[in-house]
């Protein structure tokens, strides 16, 4: 009895032995990039694309908001009580446009009474001329004749200047804003009475960081969306880069002109802008799903003949569903898009089809395709 219960458990476990050498003593069949050491058996099926060259941009992304290029609280020049309001909220003014009208009753009687003082003076200087040609006053009489003449008339100018200063005028074409004054109302120099500023062309502005600095020129085209419109594109061209790197971000304030016709662009509305960098017209690229991160590098698997190989390169700028290869990939190579998952370098391959890849975009449409990116974006994702 002992002899047979003994022989029965020692079978068991040779069973179980046995079953355990068996599943460790074969290497899994598909060797991928990363993991196997020999190949499948038989030419691997493969879908592969040809890389070919397209024009892309670099791009620098970042968010700012919508400015006038000019804009400012108008004041009165001179103090009284405001008699006229001779502008509406919202309406398009041109340049030296009457907006407001201060009382002017004393300032009008002070400049007749100096235009009776100029009269005299004048009246004055004559005689004492006279009297010169009479050998009846002396040269130096001519001489205070002629200062007190100047001096009347000094004075006349500076309150004719103060009078035409009671009517308040637009300093630049433009719409009006916001009126911050009322009919009767006591105005002087500090009181602030509307707001006006300029509608076309506006300004994009937009901060990027200290590291984009030697990038960054006039002149370069901006592009960019407003989410207050939808997907509506606009395009400016940068006209100021700002000379001093701010504290405490280390950004540097770019700003652009765009035309606004239409006077859709209003200030403060917020924007996310591209910056054009650089065009590359002959730039080559191939899809997204060819790249493999593996390690923090990229690589690409290259059908040459009837085998392959595993190329590492260098990305640049990425747009919807395909890459920009700066290294390491030619235009014409065929890179494979589907089945790389089973290669390993030098296996054979059969390629089953040629896998159909974006076409390119029309010409003069590069800005709105491109998606922006920066040297240090993220991998694409892998397949």
């Amino acid at each position: 009895m002992r002899l047979d219960a003994l022989s029965v458990r020692l079978s068991a476990l040779s069973v179980l032995l046995l079953a355990c050498g068996g599943s460790g003593a074969s290497p899994p069949a598909g060797g991928g990039a990363a993991g196997g050491r020999r190949g499948p058996s038989g030419p691997v099926p493969v879908e592969v694309v040809l890389a070919r060259t397209d024009t892309v941009v670099e791009a620098i992304t970042a968010s700012g908001q919508i400015e006038a290029v000019q804009s400012i609280e108008l004041r009165p020049e001179v103090d009284g009580r405001l008699v006229q309001i001779l502008v509406r909220e919202g309406a398009v003014v041109a340049r030296g446009t009457p907006l407001f009208k201060v009382d002017d009753a004393e300032l009008k009687a002070q400049v007749a009474r100096a235009q009776a003082d100029r009269d005299l003076a004048q009246q004055a200087l004559t005689r004492t001329r006279q009297l010169l040609v009479e050998k009846a006053a002396a040269p130096a009489d001519v001489e205070r004749a002629e200062a007190q003449m100047r001096g009347t008339q000094a004075g006349l100018d500076l309150l004719e200047l103060r009078l035409d200063r009671t009517v308040v005028r637009a300093p630049f074409a433009g719409v009006a804003g916001r009126r911050l004054a009322s009919l009767g109302d006591y105005v002087n120099n500090s009181s602030r009475l509307i707001t006006l500023q300029t509608v076309n062309p506006q300004r994009a502005v937009f901060q990027v960081p200290e590291r984009y600095a030697a990038r960054l020129l006039e002149g370069q085209i901006v592009v960019f969306r407003v989410a207050a419109l939808g997907s509506k594109d606009f395009s400016g061209s940068v006209d100021f880069v700002d000379p001093v790197v701010a504290l405490p971000g280390r950004t540097i304030t770019v700003k652009a002109l765009v035309p606004n016709p239409d006077r859709e662009l209003q200030a403060g509305m917020f924007i996310e802008a591209r910056l054009q960098t650089e065009l590359r017209a002959d730039a080559v690229v191939i899809p997204e799903d060819a790249v493999t991160p593996v390690q923090g590098a990229m690589w690409v698997w290259v059908v040459s003949g009837n085998q392959v190989e595993r190329r590492p390169v260098t990305l640049g700028v990425r747009m919807p569903g395909i890459v920009e290869v700066r290294s390491g990939i030619a235009a014409g190579d065929q890179v494979v898009v589907g089945g790389g998952e089973r290669l390993v370098p030098g296996a054979e391959v059969q390629v089953l089809e040629h896998a159909r890849a974006s076409p390119p975009s029309p010409a003069g449409d590069t800005a709105a395709r491109v998606r922006p990116s920066s040297p240090d974006s993220g991998p694409p994702p892998r397949p």
